[in-house]
């Protein structure tokens, strides 16, 4: 591949039709049909080094998670995906990633029904960057802010060591948050990004309220068990802490909360409920002050 020019003309050609899309990938701008719901935008930056090593992980699955983790946060707000844009930076001579990366992303971006309408490409010293933003609707976007004490929370997954590779493959619960919103209220809900402790403590700060979580009913994923054995942290600990899970913590009141433990569209976990304040959580029947760990950006 020659250049920047001849890559968006690949990219042009691959770029199939899509009915939201008046204008795709070419222009100063892309042009979309507006919708009748409330835009959602998001977007996030993906850095060798930080969020994946290039020496260890093929490019296209470097392209399937940075669309997936955007996805994810559309999901969070029980939104559907519309369109996306991509902007990168190469490392200088490395023009072939291009086309693996554009790969891994398109994947993921058509399991899910996301054209990718722009964006942009550049080279540069430094290692590789890629961010790309989503625009999404949301007839009723789901927020942080809503819980309150007596609400039930659940989460859709098994949790935990995410660095074994779920962190690159997993799949984004954009069709568990719709099938959600349909059948209860989701008072509050975030997607598990930074770990399960860290990110409800979000909700909670938002919401003005406490919770206290029962460490015997969160499920744990088979991959923290493996890397406990290798850490010397228990399961548990990998659960609360490890982040990447990119499944759903949500808040619905105690009567939506029954409906789902009798019969939920998808598959879900209550793991506490919301309170006045605090935040706790009972193990083996002794209850502990919890700790917002997790991952955090140092700037």
């Amino acid at each position: 591949m020659a250049g920047e020019f001849e890559f968006i003309d690949w990219i042009r050609r691959r770029t199939p039709a899509a009915d939201r899309v008046l204008v795709g990938p070419g222009d100063d701008c892309a042009v979309l049909a507006p919708g009748r719901s409330p835009l959602l935008v998001t977007t996030d930056m993906l850095m060798d080094g930080t969020d994946f090593r290039l020496g260890e992980v093929e490019p296209r699955r470097v392209g399937r998670k940075a669309m997936a983790v955007n996805l994810s946060d559309i999901a969070a707000m029980a939104g559907e995906p519309v369109g996306a844009v991509v902007a990168v930076a190469l490392p200088r001579g490395r023009a072939e990633l291009a086309e693996e990366l554009y790969t891994g992303l398109r994947e993921m971006a058509d399991a899910f029904d996301t054209p990718i309408v722009g964006g942009d490409t550049n080279s540069w010293d430094g290692p590789l960057a890629i961010t790309v933003t989503i625009f999404g609707e949301s007839a009723k976007p789901v927020r942080r802010n809503g819980a309150q004490p007596g609400d039930w929370l659940f989460v859709t997954g098994p949790l935990g060591g995410s660095i074994l590779g779920n962190h690159l493959d997993f799949t984004p619960r954009i069709r568990e948050a719709r099938l959600l919103a349909d059948a209860v209220d989701l008072k509050a809900m975030i997607d598990i990004s930074d770990g399960l402790s860290q990110d409800l403590h979000h909700i909670l700060t938002e919401s003005h309220c406490g919770a206290e979580l029962d460490a015997a009913a969160i499920p744990i994923a088979d991959a923290a068990r493996t890397l406990a054995a290798r850490t010397g942290k228990s399961p548990l600990e990998h659960a609360l802490g490890d982040g990447e899970d990119f499944e759903l913590i949500f808040a619905v009141s105690a009567v939506d909360g029954a409906k789902l433990m009798k019969d939920s569209p998808v598959p879900v976990w209550k793991i506490g409920e919301c309170v006045v304040k605090g935040y706790g959580i009972v193990e083996n029947g002794v209850r502990r002050r919890l700790e917002p760990v997790g991952w955090a950006h140092s700037l």
